[in-house]
């Protein structure tokens, strides 16, 4: 059975008389998978009697075996679960999006969709590997004989019929190095339309799934515990378990994650009972709110936690949680502000793992337990705006979300506009727009890095065959959030959109939708608005915003509010001509993201030399700052001008933490001369065991190594 081959037989009760000279009992060494291939026709005739007499032994053997069950085992590894099933399948036609509105998931949607998931797994560190069972409940939209499932890197041993508690004959296609491999499980039956299925799945992770993090002791704060944690944005989920992996699925789900003790479990759900079983400890959640299957996440770690409202609790390692929870102590007021502009919260609870340094982004929106970078952990909330973007996923992202990533800004951007939104009410109007302003910059470089490939700086993208790791950048959430403020400005400001975007979230919520419905559900909401001058909705160029690559149609910068921007301009231009006027006073009063503002000035400017930057070093003490965003942006600016003490120091920040926002740029702008190419280089095969392994795909092409 030839995994490459496009007719895949896998795992089962094969027929093996198909005109083949002799056949041998093939056992791959990494899987254990025992098959089925075609004797070397070298081999003389009493070596092919010999071993076909054999072969036929072997298969009497395991047919008498299973003569009291139905499975024939074809699995070489005694710690899990012999493998069942009989399924020959035709792979030719199960493709990516051949069978759903998403271009990225092979499961057959167009024919049932999940609504109920419960997950049952126990984690192995010594093997990295979560072992276990799914349970899905799936309701038929148009009659089929067979369920399709998204994989990756996982050892599937049997499929079971709930209802009638039967072995299901099932198969694993091709290996797509994007999109993982199909999981076809044909039912006893055709389940007709409006009927339901009930399966299980029993199923391993491998240490190559790359949803999943295992760190060694070594590699957390307490050097004691191992630790893991889980990343499926975009499509890993399908690496943590055979799933409908799509946002255009979304359910409920319940779990439970057995540990070894002392480590504490954690999911993306409230936690309901725990039991105890020798020196294990099993620990329960139900998520009852409709969520795609990016958004199941668990962590598991020796893990401790602080309340810090009363919905809101901080969860890290012992050593980090006084200062994570005075760092996060103001999240109940950013929820407290959301709520006054938003539907009511609708999660439970909001609480916060700050995860180990590896972890690839800022956040992830994980319903009812964001996970945090460390990074952010900077002694004086200046960072926590972060909070404000993952908190504000809970309404956009997670309640209301996109149908498949090509609409990713319908998340992202939405998210950026109302992480803005939040900062404005808690710290005045100017800040946000200020930081809206800043993140014109982001956006600037994101179009920039794309170069040849301007289809991924559109907000609608056609992502058939492309991988969606490959199309993240800032183009969402910055020109997403630019377009909903052009929006806000062009209908009369806040008090006119914030209405309609409360509507648009209620009128949604718990749907998934594309950018097409955004449109059609904004004009009509205005047009049939009293008092509202409708000629105004004629300005809007759909098209362009929507399909066209670059910067926005519109001239961005003039509608915003620049006033904190002119302090960090003007200090900016006397470095840049030398001014003697300069003061180790000029940043004392300033926030981090006017220092930020400021040293993307300097990173830009032609004027700036070494000995320039040198001075500013003796003036600010830059080289000594702990705020993670300073000291990027800082580096990126002596790396750039050749300011050489900077790069050791560039070195640590890529040893100390994986978040892709400082690790890729700076990888790049070290590669840029041969020096710092060379250091570059030498860095990373130092560390991209370290980094996650969505972090460690997008530095090695960066690289080109």
């Amino acid at each position: 059975a030839d995994m490459r081959q496009r007719r895949v037989l896998v795992t089962g009760a094969q027929d093996v008389d198909d005109g083949a000279p002799a056949v041998q009992l093939v056992t791959n060494k990494k899987t254990h998978q025992t098959t089925l291939e075609s004797v070397h026709p070298s081999l003389n005739s009493y070596a092919l009697a010999a071993l076909a007499f054999l072969t036929l032994l072997c298969l009497a053997f395991l047919l008498v075996n299973s003569a009291n069950d139905s499975s024939l085992t074809t699995t070489m590894d005694t710690s899990t679960p012999h493998t069942t099933g009989n399924a020959s399948v035709d792979f030719t036609s199960i493709t990516a999006g051949a069978h759903s509105v998403d271009p990225h998931t092979y499961a057959n949607t167009h024919d049932l969709v999940t609504t109920s998931l419960h997950l049952d797994l126990e984690a192995h560190f010594e093997t990295k590997r979560l072992t276990g069972r799914v349970k899905l409940l799936m309701q038929v939209v148009k009659s089929t004989q067979r369920v399709i499932l998204d994989t990756n890197h996982l050892d599937i041993t049997r499929v079971v019929d709930l209802t009638s508690e039967k072995e299901l004959s099932w198969a694993v296609g091709p290996v797509s190095p994007a999109f993982g491999s199909a999981l076809v499980i044909e039912l006893a039956s055709t389940a007709s339309a409006g009927s339901n299925v009930h399966i299980a799945v029993y199923y391993s992770t491998t240490p190559a799934s790359s949803g999943i993090q295992w760190l060694p002791p070594s590699q957390t704060d307490g050097k004691k515990h191992p630790y893991l944690f889980t990343q499926f944005q975009a499509i890993h989920a399908r690496s943590g378990l055979p799933c409908q992996d799509t946002p255009s699925v979304k359910t409920p789900y319940t779990g439970s994650m057995t540990v070894p003790k002392p480590l504490t479990a954690l999911m993306g759900a409230l936690p309901t009972t725990n039991s105890e079983n020798g020196d294990k400890h099993t620990f329960n959640f139900q998520q009852q709110v409709p969520i795609p299957s990016y958004l199941i996440a668990f962590a598991v770690g020796d893990l401790t936690s602080k309340d810090i409202g009363t919905r809101c609790r901080v969860w890290t390692e012992k050593s980090m949680i006084d200062a994570a929870a005075y760092e996060l102590e103001e999240t109940e007021s950013y929820l407290q502000a959301a709520e006054t502009l938003l539907p009511l919260y609708a999660w439970g609870r909001y609480d916060i793992l700050v995860l180990p340094g590896s972890f690839p982004y800022g956040g992830m929106e994980n319903p009812c337990l964001s996970f945090v970078t460390p990074t952010i952990i900077a002694g004086d909330r200046s960072l926590t705006s972060l909070v404000a973007h993952e908190l504000a996923h809970s309404w956009t992202g997670n309640l209301v979300g996109c149908r498949t990533w090509e609409h990713f800004w319908l998340n992202e951007g939405c998210t950026v506009f109302l992480e803005r939104k939040l900062v404005g009410r808690l710290f005045g109007e100017d800040q946000r727009q200020f930081r809206t302003f800043l993140g014109n910059s982001a956006l600037i470089e994101a179009i920039k890095n794309f170069g040849s490939q301007p289809q991924f700086t559109t907000l609608v993208q056609d992502q058939k065959n492309v991988d969606p790791d490959d199309a993240f950048s800032s183009v969402p959430y910055e020109k997403g959030s630019q377009f909903l403020f052009y929006l806000e400005k062009l209908v009369g400001g806040p008090a006119v959109f914030e209405p309609f975007f409360k509507k648009y979230l209620e009128n949604f919520s718990g749907k998934t939708l594309d950018s097409a419905e955004f449109k059609e559900f904004f004009l009509n909401y205005f047009n049939s608005l009293n008092a509202f001058e409708v000629s105004k909705l004629s300005e809007i160029d759909w098209d362009s915003w929507f399909n066209k690559p670059g910067l926005p149609p519109v001239d961005m910068l003039s509608l915003f509010d620049t006033t904190l921007a002119a302090e960090s301009f003007a200090l900016a231009n006397k470095w840049k001509a030398n001014d003697s006027s300069v003061s180790p006073d000029d940043l004392k009063s300033w926030s981090s993201h006017q220092v930020v503002h400021f040293l993307e000035q300097i990173e830009a400017a032609s004027e700036v030399t070494a000995e320039t930057l040198q001075k500013m070093d003796v003036t600010y003490k830059l080289s000594e700052y702990r705020n993670y965003e300073i000291r990027f942006h800082w580096y990126m600016a002596g790396i750039k001008h050749g300011y050489e003490p900077v790069y050791p120091l560039a070195v640590q920040m890529l040893r100390e933490q994986g978040r892709m926002k400082f690790v890729r740029p700076l990888y790049r702008e070290l590669a840029k001369t041969e020096r710092g190419k060379a250091l570059a280089i030498a860095t990373f095969a130092e560390q991209k065991d370290n980094y996650h392994s969505i972090a460690s795909k997008m530095v090695s092409r960066d690289l080109g190594v």
